[in-house]
């Protein structure tokens, strides 16, 4: 009698479990795994520090819309994190300084994005900005430039072949050429981390409180 209670109990609670999962939301966590699950709160909020999730994607050219959108905010929002009497320091006497490698970004995506054959002309920037003001404003004049460029293409012209600076190639997809100007960016981000963290600022994509 007591195992037929058992088995009985035991299914009641499959039955239930089962029924739970069925009334969740659909993307909801299931339970248990929501919290101080970083990960999953990432894919569900944007993660700490990056903002809200972002919307869906369902073509080539929202996906990489969507990607540059972000990348530019990332970037801008540590950069306007560093004291502007910082925008000259730099770790060690053969580094630049945090202003050149913020302007280095601007002109790098200018000369990457100017291959595509877009018809949105480039900004004028000052490629010799010092201050946190002029810094600031050639990267954020170089991000909105390339947000309307790659708005020009549709998911074809996105792949078609072109003629990329030398370093990359006899020829590369369009595609290829935007991605390679998100890696650079990204890859001075990691640089421009350290800058931030030797002046005791904590970028604000790792601050633990957004």
């Amino acid at each position: 009698m007591r195992r037929r209670l058992t088995l009985l109990f035991a299914l009641m609670f499959v039955v239930a479990t089962v029924g739970a999962f069925a009334q969740a939301p659909q993307g909801a966590p299931a339970a248990g795994q929501g919290r101080g699950d970083g990960q999953a709160q990432g894919r569900q909020g944007g993660g700490r520090g990056r903002g809200p999730a972002a919307p869906a994607c369902e073509n080539l050219a929202c996906d990489i819309a969507l990607d540059w959108t972000r990348s530019a905010q990332l970037l801008t929002t540590m950069v306007d994190a560093m004291p502007a009497d910082k925008f000259n320091f730099k770790p060690t006497d053969a580094q630049q300084t945090f202003a050149e490698r913020v302007v280095h970004i601007a002109t790098t995506d200018l000369r990457l994005l100017g291959a595509l054959g877009a018809k949105t002309p480039p900004p004028t920037i000052n490629a010799k900005a010092t201050s946190k003001a002029d810094a600031l404003a050639a990267l954020k004049a170089s991000f909105a430039w390339g947000e309307a460029v790659i708005k020009e293409f549709n998911d074809a012209q996105l792949v078609e072949r072109i003629m990329p600076p030398a370093f990359l190639g006899p020829s590369a997809s369009r595609a290829r050429v935007i991605y390679y100007s998100l890696q650079h960016t990204q890859d001075i981000y990691g640089q421009l981390v350290v800058y931030l963290r030797l002046n005791g600022v904590t970028p604000p994509a790792s601050n633990r409180g957004i």
